[in-house]
C-alpha cells in the first residue's frame, strides 16, 4: 500500500472511530477495522450489526472489553 493510501485509510478509520464514540457503540479501532474490511468484502452491514448485537446479548461481559480505548 502506498503512503498516501495508508494515510487515507488511517484518516478514514479515525473518522469512523470518532463517529463510533459519539454513538457510544463501544467498538474499538481494531474491531471497527475488521468490520469495515468485512463490508468491503461484500458482507451486509446490517447483518454484521445484528451479529454484534446478538453476541453482546449472549456475552454481556465482552462489551466491557470492546469499550476500552484502543492504542494505535
Amino acid at each position: 500500500m502506498d503512503p498516501e493510501a495508508a494515510r487515507t485509510a488511517r484518516d478514514s478509520l479515525e473518522l469512523v472511530f470518532h463517529m463510533s464514540n459519539i454513538l457510544d457503540t463501544g467498538l474499538d479501532r481494531h474491531t471497527l477495522s475488521v468490520l469495515i474490511s468485512l463490508c468491503d468484502l461484500g458482507l451486509n452491514p446490517e447483518a454484521l450489526a445484528a451479529v454484534i448485537k446478538e453476541f453482546r446479548q449472549q456475552n454481556p461481559s465482552s462489551q466491557q472489553r470492546t469499550s476500552a480505548p484502543s492504542v494505535p
